[in-house]
């Protein structure tokens, strides 16, 4: 697959159907750019009644593999699939949602094609030359690097978890359904299944985002937290060292190694804003830092500053609002 001019299309694809229909509008901005067909793939068991949803929000065709094999995600399989529709199609770029599944097949999928994968591109573009071009965070967010590929197919992983899910388009495509036979043997055994609380409403989601640091004394001081949060509209999370260190909640922080935000307002209370929390907070419209430190790191991003004690200026906060809306 080495002849770049033979091949040919977009591709789309996601185990994550949500996650799939946000990358719907970065497949469909560049096979404008360059004149082609956008495709999603749907892979699983009785996903065909799927399709017509993926049409709806840009696709111009959606290439179906489902067999009774395929109800769980296995990695084997799901990556044997990909690869013969890809040596079929021939596609010119393959966009995998950057979840943990989807990581791990765009590189095993790379090296199968004998041909180079960008992971977590946090946006992807057409430059001057023509040429397919991706940006990601490096060096822990103090920079970003600028890549682009010398063989197709350009396979590339993009962070979707904080992008806009988009309008349906009213779009009309075509349904290709394909054949599958043989699945490939698995290495690996779902033993159990076990499922988590969640949020009704995502991280990633929310538009007002409140985040302690190690500022937060105490794991019961986080309810002044969540307080601020609960009248402001939005969800509390916190950074990496709560988590990690002091062993306070389980996953889920705000960060480069956990969860990007991009909230209309983000409030960080008593975190530093060391590089790696900054990369996962950047593209926040407005940051608001309180800290007793006037020298902390966040403050160099930070569109306002509060320094002061979190214990007294987070009450305050608290009490100005519920007066506002009352």
């Amino acid at each position: 697959m080495k002849d770049m001019s033979e091949n040919k299309g977009v591709w789309v694809y996601s185990e994550n159907k949500d996650a799939a229909i946000k990358m719907l509008i970065m497949g469909r901005e560049l096979a404008n750019r360059f004149k082609t067909k956008l495709t999603c793939l749907l892979i699983g068991n009785n996903t065909k009644s799927q399709a017509d949803e993926l049409i709806n929000f840009g696709a111009d065709e959606v290439i179906v593999a489902q067999h009774s094999q395929l109800s769980s995600y296995q990695a084997e399989a799901y990556l044997g699939i990909v690869t013969e529709l890809a040596k079929k199609y021939m596609p010119d770029i393959i966009l995998v949602g950057s979840t943990r599944r989807g990581k791990e097949l765009a590189a095993r999928l790379a090296t199968r094609l004998n041909v180079g994968c960008i992971p977590n591109c946090s946006s992807v573009n057409v430059d001057s030359q023509g040429r397919f071009v991706t940006e990601r965070v490096v060096y822990g967010g103090n920079a970003s690097a600028i890549q682009t590929f010398l063989v197709k197919p350009q396979i590339a992983c993009v962070i979707v978890g904080s992008s806009e899910r988009p309008l349906p388009q009213g779009n009309t495509g075509s349904v290709i359904v394909e054949k599958i036979r043989d699945i490939e043997a698995h290495k690996t055994e779902t033993v159990e299944t076990r499922l988590i609380e969640t949020a009704a409403t995502k991280i990633e989601d929310a538009s007002v985002v409140i985040v302690g640091g190690r500022g937060v004394e105490k794991k019961e001081d986080f309810r002044l937290l969540e307080e601020l949060a609960e009248v402001l509209g939005g969800k509390m999370s916190y950074t990496r060292p709560i988590a990690e260190d002091r062993k306070w909640f389980k996953g889920n922080w705000v960060g480069l190694s956990g969860r990007t935000v991009k909230p209309e307002l983000y409030i960080g209370c008593g975190n530093a804003g060391v590089i790696q929390h900054i990369a996962g907070i950047r593209d926040s419209k407005i940051i608001v830092a309180i800290n007793k430190n006037p020298e902390a790191p966040i403050n160099e991003i930070a569109d306002y500053i509060v320094t002061g004690d979190l214990y007294q200026i987070v009450p305050a906060l608290i009490a100005a609002v519920k007066k506002l809306r009352s």
